[in-house]
């Protein structure tokens, strides 16, 4: 009787050390970890935001300062897109900022008021070639000094030269008002920094 205790406590313990060893071999799931984000996406910049963006805030760009005096946000459906009226240089500039299929694009636009234009066919301006990329009709909504009503809708129709460098846009603010005008250039993220914009009073 005590022989056969024996054997079977021998066999329980090798049989723990086989289970303890299997155990040990097996290949352990992967932690979960934080997962990668894409650099260029909206999200992951958030300086260029709305809670960043806003009057008030600091746009250095081209080595000069410019302060945001007002702030348009335009929806259409499930896309929104900003633009910022910024001052400080020899002239306003209108700062814009778009997320368009996961990247963000980033623009900076002069109103021309030398241009008599409307949104038909391509167009040739300062010897670049326009064609149409987008139009549409959106609603939008206005803060601080934008030259606008606090809010409204508004068509618009959006052009690009052939790489997409120089850019042409038409904005007009109702039915019976003519087409505004402006030209703009692409922006790269580190071509400016953004001072935020101090929080909007509750």
């Amino acid at each position: 009787m005590g022989t056969l205790l024996v054997v079977i406590a021998a066999a329980l313990f090798i049989a723990s050390v086989v289970v303890l060893f299997v155990a040990l071999r097996r290949p352990k799931p992967p932690k979960p970890g934080v997962a990668r984000q894409d650099p260029l996406s909206f999200d992951a910049m958030p300086q260029f935001g709305p809670r960043s963006l806003g009057p008030g805030a600091i746009v250095s760009y081209g080595g000069t300062d410019y302060v945001v005096r007002g702030s348009v946000t335009y929806r259409e459906g499930p896309f929104v897109w900003w633009e910022h009226l910024l001052e400080g240089g020899d002239r306003p500039l209108w700062f814009s900022v778009e997320e368009d299929d996961g990247r963000l694009e980033l623009a900076m636009w002069v109103k021309r008021t030398d241009l008599a234009l409307e949104p038909d066919g391509q167009h040739v301006v300062d010897g670049v070639t326009f064609r149409v990329s987008e139009r549409g009709h959106a609603g939008y909504t206005t803060e601080g000094t934008t030259g606008l009503p606090a809010g409204g809708e508004m068509d618009y129709a959006d052009y690009a030269s052939a790489d997409g460098s120089a850019l042409l846009s038409f904005e007009r603010w109702a039915p019976d008002m003519p087409w505004e005008t402006s030209t703009g250039k692409s922006v790269a993220t580190g071509e400016l920094i953004v001072y935020p914009a101090p929080p909007a009073p509750a």
